[in-house]
């Protein structure tokens, strides 16, 4: 049910054809909520069909041609409905988590090895997040606006923030453990 709320959400901010919300979504969005581009050119007819966005006239119409789209008041009217339902957060589901589970019962081989990529990985992600975050909001950029998109950019670094220390203790921890139980 999310996703037509996040394609709204963008077209919100700015217009924009299929293409270019893919690009926006993998700059932005995408980091928290992602799409491949067939799922939102297909959520996007559903919700042309339902009369919550239309197509933006274009000068000289041509065949190939990229429509672009924009919110109509009843998408907007969604998507506030949407935003102020009540929701109860996920239960986190990690395939690592498990795989450690899995491991006190069947030994560790192949999981230290992985503990320390996802460790370069989330390292890399908290560098790209700490870049977006000097780069886009630099000191006195507080409108309304900014402080809830910085909110949400807050809430991937102290995500990626755990993880990075999380692992960095599971590996401390491994590395401890005794050699046996690498089975």
């Amino acid at each position: 049910m999310s996703l037509p709320h996040a394609i709204l959400t963008a077209l919100l901010e700015k217009p924009s054809s299929g293409l270019e919300l893919t690009r926006r979504f993998d700059r932005s969005i995408g980091y928290f909520w992602s799409a491949t581009h067939q799922q939102i050119y297909r959520e996007l007819g559903k919700l042309e069909a339902e009369g919550f966005i239309r197509t933006l006239a274009t000068e000289q119409p041509t065949r190939g041609q990229k429509k672009s789209y924009e919110v109509l008041p009843a998408g907007r009217a969604e998507l506030a409905r949407w935003s102020a339902a009540s929701q109860d957060p996920k239960p986190l589901r990690d395939v690592m988590l498990l795989r450690l589970r899995a491991a006190a019962v069947v030994g560790t081989d192949g999981i230290e090895a992985d503990l320390r990529r996802h460790l370069d990985l989330h390292r890399q992600q908290l560098a790209e997040y700490e870049e977006i975050e000097k780069r886009d909001f630099p000191p006195g950029k507080d409108s309304p606006e900014d402080r809830l998109r910085h909110l949400v950019l807050q809430a991937g670094i102290d995500l990626e923030t755990f993880w990075t220390q999380w692992l960095t203790r599971a590996l401390e921890e491994f590395a401890d453990l005794p050699t046996d139980r690498h089975r």
